[in-house]
């Protein structure tokens, strides 16, 4: 690739600068980190280099208010196009912080959420593992270079993590982890994902400003409540406090976002990139069937598909949404509508 057409994947071709900035932004390209991230690029066919104006950039982090120009991928990019939920915390988790984040992240994952985290020791790695021991997705946001691993003691998680899932950063290739760096890395976490759960997190944990970005980005916020002695349960108190709500299993965090908002939903369309008018050539869910009989042409509520069907309703508020999503039922006033025949 040539310098016009780098130019081109890094959005900096003239036409489309405004013409005050056009000179400064293109004498600020680093070529040297060019050519190493294209040398990247060509070790292997799971490095991905994505764009803002890319297909695969997700919508959802496109929607935040200073997006990465560019996200380096590597392992496996349709990870990208799950509904996601961050899962972060201390890094000193207790034993029970371990159990929960592990948990929560493979209840989660088993209803078809991905996971999103940093990678960082404590409830980020207990959650990503949780993920990888249950053939899930989970996406690793690292504040450093996607080649390099941070922390060092997580390179068979790293590797794991690209089996189904991927590694994200927007730092070039080779770039080292320092302090200023995570701040930017919490923004994509809570950026990608729907919302953001939040585990032992002490009052100047770093887990509050992934929490305080998610609150910016207009996402979801959860938090796990702890014992009142304890001082690393104080930050995630506070949260309860201010608005966030108590999590104590996964069913608290679908039911929050079973009732996502029309703009939520038409995101998560786009990220499974699907057209309106292709909705009727995808197969339906057999496993969905007994739901989808449950909802009527006419105004159904929650609790008449939980009746009629005899599933749980944490379940079924995941079902309606992957069946939402594809097209078979819309949220209306009060409940469901079914829109055509399986």
């Amino acid at each position: 690739m040539d310098v016009e057409e780098l130019r081109q994947r890094l959005q900096f071709e003239p036409d489309a600068l405004p013409l005050s900035s056009q000179s400064l932004k293109v004498c600020k390209i680093d070529f040297d980190k060019v050519d190493s991230a294209f040398d990247w690029l060509e070790q292997a066919d799971n490095h991905h280099l994505i764009c803002l104006s890319d297909p695969l950039y997700p919508p959802l982090l496109q929607q935040i208010y200073d997006p990465p120009s560019m996200l380096f991928v590597k392992g496996q990019v349709n990870g990208l196009l799950a509904p996601s939920i961050a899962i972060v915390g201390s890094r000193n988790m207790s034993l029970h912080g371990a159990d929960t984040a592990a948990n929560l992240a493979r209840d989660l994952s088993s209803y078809g959420f991905s996971i999103t985290s940093g990678m960082a020791a404590g409830i980020d790695g207990a959650a990503h593992k949780a993920v990888v021991a249950n053939n899930g997705v989970t996406l690793a946001v690292l504040g450093c270079g996607v080649d390099v691993v941070y922390p060092k003691r997580h390179k068979s998680l790293y590797d794991d993590i690209q089996q189904d899932g991927c590694i994200i950063s927007e730092f070039w290739p080779k770039v080292s982890p320092v302090a200023g760096h995570f701040p930017k890395r919490n923004r994509v976490v809570s950026g990608l994902s729907l919302g953001t759960v939040v585990i032992e997190a002490a009052r100047k944990s770093g887990s509050l400003i992934t929490a305080r970005l998610a609150m910016e980005q207009n996402r979801e916020v959860f938090a796990v409540p702890g014992s009142t002695i304890a001082g690393y349960h104080q930050g995630c108190h506070d949260l309860i406090k201010n608005g966030a709500k108590l999590v104590e299993d996964a069913a608290d965090i679908i039911e929050e976002l079973g009732c996502l908002s029309e703009y939520h939903l038409v995101q998560l369309h786009h990220r499974h990139h699907i057209q309106a008018s292709e909705m009727s050539n995808l197969p339906f869910p057999s496993q969905l069937a007994s739901l989808l009989a449950s909802v009527g042409y006419e105004t159904t509520t929650v609790d008449a598909v939980v009746e009629h069907s005899g599933k749980p309703i944490d379940l079924v508020l995941v079902e309606l949404l992957e069946l939402e999503l594809q097209g078979w039922v819309a949220v209306v006033p009060g409940g469901y509508v079914r829109l055509k025949r399986s």
